[in-house]
């Protein structure tokens, strides 16, 4: 019987993603583990692997298609000595999933062919292949109940399948992080041209000459919707249409002139970004606490510490701030928590996501246990991080959960700001630039550098007490930085 590669589900909040390209044809051979095709989440742009090997008979979505819901069947493969026979019956190709009624949420989708696949499964220190791994989270399967007979006494791809009962049956196809699409083209002049992974993949396949496109994204980068505007514009220019009398406008107004805007359409990243943040400003209640805090001393430690490494890595105030609110939030556990519908979840785990900026909006790359971690690996981790995160190289565990979120822009300049919930998150902190201000010591006027830091609260789960107590912890911490050592 063929088996059907399933639309994976590769976040929390996925309910559909976007084909944007197969890997593979009809006729193709595939084993576990075969890159087999790309798709846009709400999250990021991703390959995604197979889990099992046959092949390729039927491509049920075709590339390019968009709003294909969540465990829809995408392809079928044919089993050894199975023949095109086979594919008879055996899936109906695939729909998009149903937009939402009335700007509310999406409406069900009809029967998917799978259950919903569970949440990653426990066993994250248990040893096993990259490849078992991921097989199981995808399929919710504790690994530490599994034997090891992979290398090395690893638990195995031939594990997980036993565990499934043979692997028979749908399979969803494995996320991967996305690698970049070969190198970055030149200019005649030897100039690199800056565009995203998915934009030279697509502009490879198109055969658009990237010298010829002007970026839209930051700093003139080249990404997805410059391609497709490239692809939509074609060869020849389309004439323009005939204009066409404009209504008559109020007294004063200024005229609807043609041209005078351009549509960009919105990526799932976006509209994830908006309905989450919609939802976060309208239903929590949220309380706003700043304080401000003096970094003079912080920025002579991390000045030393910097130089005694002589080269071997470079501490950035971020790392210091994420060392701080870690050990802030050990010291007053009460905020470290989620809040759901059943109960609030205190964390034994302190998992710091940090906002980082990338050309389809924002993504939180998390530092695990960022409490007992030591600057510089807190450094080299969230260098790691954000670069994968702006190439859409993120594996999904790498940016889901987490229980505290920092969102920073003092690289900015901003004096200050306020930051919306990450939910279930119950705090976020947003960082301001530090800055010379006068200040009054003993009825004197010294002037010190100052950060100003507000911490956004979900009433629900910390009110103004517990979060004016967390902050004077965070406060200590930042303005006696050898403390943090302790």
């Amino acid at each position: 019987m063929p088996i059907s590669v399933l639309m994976p589900a590769l976040s929390p909040t996925m309910t559909e993603g976007n084909l944007a390209k197969w890997l593979v044809k009809e006729g193709d051979e595939v084993n576990a583990g075969d890159v087999i095709c790309e798709i846009e989440t709400d999250k990021a742009t991703m390959e995604v692997e197979a889990v099992d090997e046959g092949t390729v008979g039927k491509l049920l979505v075709s590339e390019g298609t968009e709003g294909v819901a969540v465990n829809t069947p995408i392809a079928l493969l044919l089993e050894e000595g199975e023949d095109a026979s086979a594919l008879e019956g055996a899936a109906p190709a695939a729909a998009p999933a149903p937009k939402a009624n009335g700007g509310g949420e999406p409406q069900p989708a009809a029967a998917p062919a799978a259950a919903p696949i569970p949440a990653p499964a426990a066993g994250g220190s248990v040893g096993a292949t990259p490849l078992a791994r991921r097989m199981a989270a995808q399929a919710g399967i504790d690994l530490s109940g599994l034997p090891a007979s992979g290398p090395g006494g690893k638990v195995g791809k031939a594990d997980v399948l036993a565990a499934l009962g043979g692997g028979g049956g749908a399979v969803a196809p494995v996320p991967s992080a996305l690698p970049a699409a070969g190198p970055a083209p030149m200019t005649a002049g030897g100039e690199r041209i800056f565009a995203s992974p998915l934009a030279r993949s697509m502009a490879k396949q198109a055969g658009i000459d990237l010298t010829a496109l002007a970026g839209s994204g930051p700093g003139g980068r080249i990404i997805k919707l410059d391609i497709e505007a490239a692809i939509a514009r074609g060869p020849v220019e389309a004439p323009a249409p005939a204009p066409v009398p404009a209504e008559p406008t109020a007294p004063g107004a200024a005229p609807d002139r043609a041209g005078a805007w351009e549509e960009v359409k919105h990526s799932n990243v976006r509209k994830v970004i908006a309905r989450r943040l919609t939802e976060a400003d309208r239903d929590i209640p949220q309380i706003y606490l700043t304080i401000d805090c003096e970094i003079d001393d912080l920025l002579a430690a991390r000045k030393q510490i910097n130089d005694a490494a002589d080269g071997a890595y470079k501490i950035s105030v971020n790392d210091m701030v994420i060392k701080a609110v870690a050990l802030a939030l050990r010291k007053v556990p009460g905020c470290n928590a989620r809040w759901t519908d059943e109960a609030t979840q205190l964390l034994n785990t302190v998992d710091v996501s940090v906002a980082v900026a990338t050309e389809g909006g924002l993504i939180t790359p998390i530092v695990f246990d960022a409490d007992k971690k030591g600057l510089a690996l807190i450094s080299d981790e969230m260098k790691d991080l954000a670069g994968r995160a702006r190439e859409g190289k993120l594996l999904p565990e790498e940016f889901q959960g987490g229980g505290f979120t920092i969102s920073n822009l003092g690289m900015f300049g901003i004096k200050q700001f306020t930051s919306i919930i990450n939910p279930p998150q119950a705090c976020i902190l947003a960082v301001s630039a530090g800055e010379q201000r006068p200040v009054v010591r003993d009825g004197e006027i010294t002037v010190r550098t100052i950060m100003s830091v507000t911490l956004t609260c979900d009433h629900r789960v910390v009110d103004g007490a517990l979060g004016a107590e967390w902050l004077q912890v965070f406060k200590g911490l930042i303005e006696r930085p050898a403390t943090m050592l302790a």
